[in-house]
């Protein structure tokens, strides 16, 4: 029997299947660092200590061992690659298990959506959980391509691989009693699963309310007070360090200066290009910071860990799952080894397992627009001063302010001069022929335009331009790739990426995308761009749940109002 081999071999009575030798083991559970042995059977930690003896070693020599990392919440889509590349980037950098939000798909595909995710996540050497989206749409402001309801969820909320309903972003929802919001929480807390929450700037009573409903984690805070007012009240606070949101280093105080047992690192949505570091380089650099090693990887595994109910797993233990990293100092963060269900995986940033073929379930195709002509673009007025949407660098919030366009023949349209370019979302599930318009500052585009459908969160298709003409055969040219992300400059698209999946995802290997972002991205600085990303900046500009003002395929929409507004008004 399994327990009795288990047993025999913590007594050292039987050889182990895998031991290691001479670690510093980096205890998440007492808080201390010790030398022993990690003796290892069917994948399980059986015994710390010493004089064992495995059928496999590995001498540490003195290497720290600690539980692999854990990523409490991340749209995975956001990579734009299939999870088994996903695994391939993140693997070799520590993270074995992650905790995926389908959101975005699931707006394009609802519950197909999800299943896809997980029929594409099966067999990895990456343990992937789901929790279910509770806001498909985001909000009745936006045309998404389905609307999940709390009967929808309910066909999959007691799936072993679901844990609970995620982030709740419609929080003015749960604040007003809206009947449909109030059944997903019910959903979640009649079956004993975790509520994830976002609700930016949510403070004082409203924010008591918001907790006494069952949502129970944040990740959303960007100050000290705020993430020090929800940890007071007993949230998990979920540090996020994505590629458009960066709020590690504004939240390291409240590392450095509180109860870090309810604080968990998440990434929330990342960029390929920033996964070459994953939930190992926040820890990185919070030690970097001044936070205490241990704890810092606490918020990277036990925290998470406990947070979501995964039992068994984030500590260096006795009885946890033989998830490890060993790792050369506690200073880079670097393993040289990762060992999933006590097996080596990765040795010296090499991913050694065989990951098997997955076959990818069929999906149609995505983009779905009624017929778009060039005048479709064009915005009547008799005046060039609008209010616009202002970007802030590094940042998902926005500002509103009054810029000024220029007037053609009536025809309203970009000014480089004042750095004032048109955007338009073209709704592209239900070819309604909704097209949402206004204008933007921060991109600095001289020439061209610049598309994409990855459009936050009902993902619809977005295009900032210069010129009427460049952001129609940007459009046009989504359209023919069904899906994906395109560059225009004097009527010739110059780069584009295929993102044939939902219009999220690439069906090609993580290093085509990445090499194929990296291309867009110059494309776009040669046409006089200065953002970092622009098409991550893009693609929250449409998310009409964070402020200040956002634009969806329905027109411009003030967070603060909480409505639609007339862009000609001040």
């Amino acid at each position: 029997m399994e327990q009795n081999r288990i047993i025999n071999t913590a007594r050292g009575l039987e050889e182990a299947d895998f031991v290691i030798k001479n670690a510093n083991i980096v205890n998440v559970l007492s808080e201390e660092i010790y030398k022993g042995d990690i003796a290892i059977t069917d994948g399980i930690i059986v015994g710390i200590g010493e004089g064992y003896i495995g059928a496999t070693e590995i001498d540490a020599k003195g290497a720290y061992v600690t539980p692999s990392f854990i990523d409490g919440h991340v749209h995975l889509e956001s990579a734009m690659v299939l999870p088994k590349e996903f695994a391939k980037a993140v693997l070799p950098v520590g993270t074995t298990t992650v905790i995926i939000d389908p959101h975005e798909i699931s707006n394009v595909f609802g519950l197909h959506g999800i299943s896809f995710m997980h029929q594409a996540s099966k067999d990895l050497p990456l343990d992937v959980y789901t929790m279910l989206p509770s806001c498909v749409p985001a909000t009745p402001f936006e045309t998404s391509g389905f609307d999940l309801n709390s009967y929808d969820l309910s066909l999959l909320i007691g799936r072993p691989w679901v844990l609970g309903i995620a982030e709740m972003m419609n929080y003015p929802g749960v604040l007003n009693l809206d009947k449909n919001v109030i059944a997903k929480l019910e959903l979640a807390k009649n079956r004993d699963r975790k509520i994830d929450g976002h609700a930016p700037h949510l403070c004082g009573k409203d924010l008591c309310a918001y907790i006494a409903s069952g949502v129970k984690s944040d990740h959303e805070c960007t100050t000290p007070d705020e993430a020090k007012e929800k940890l007071r009240l007993g949230m998990y606070l979920m540090i996020r360090e994505g590629t458009a949101a960066k709020d590690l280093d504004a939240l390291i105080p409240v590392l450095k200066e509180c109860n870090t047992r309810k604080c968990l690192f998440v990434t929330d949505d990342r960029h390929p290009s920033d996964l070459k570091e994953h939930i190992n380089g926040m820890v990185k650099r919070a030690v970097a910071s001044g936070v205490d090693p241990i704890k810092a990887v606490q918020c990277a595994s036990l925290n998470t860990a406990e947070y979501f109910g995964l039992k068994n797993l984030g500590a260096v233990a006795p009885g946890y799952k033989a998830d490890l990293l060993i790792l050369p100092d506690l200073k880079t963060f670097e393993p040289s080894y990762v060992i999933k269900n006590g097996k080596v995986i990765v040795e010296n940033k090499k991913l050694v397992a065989e990951l098997d073929e997955i076959e990818i379930p069929s999906m149609r195709g995505s983009v779905n627009v009624k017929w778009i002509e060039e005048n479709d673009f064009e915005i009547k007025s008799n005046t060039d001063i609008i209010k616009t949407i202002e970007v802030v660098p590094h940042k998902i919030v926005t500002k509103s302010v009054m810029s000024k366009a220029k007037l053609e023949n009536g025809n309203l349209v970009s000014n480089t001069d004042t750095d004032t370019l048109k955007i338009c979302v073209i709704e592209r599930h239900r070819a309604t022929g909704n097209i949402g318009k206004g204008f933007v500052k921060g991109f600095n585009l001289k020439s061209g335009a610049i598309a994409s459908t990855v459009a936050h969160d009902s993902h619809n298709m977005i295009v900032i331009g210069t010129n009427d003409y460049d952001m129609y055969l940007a459009a046009v040219e989504i359209v023919k790739l069904q899906g994906g992300k395109v560059v225009v400059n004097n009527g010739e698209v110059i780069s584009e990426l295929p993102l044939p999946i939902a219009g999220l995802m690439s069906d090609q290997d993580f290093n085509y995308v990445l090499d194929k972002c990296t291309e867009l991205n110059n494309a776009a600085h040669s046409i006089g761009c200065t953002l970092d990303d622009p098409f991550m900046t893009m693609g929250f500009l449409s998310l009409p749940v964070i402020p200040e003002l956002k634009i969806t395929d329905k027109g411009v929409f003030d967070t603060n109002k909480f409505d639609f507004v007339d862009i000609f008004k001040n």
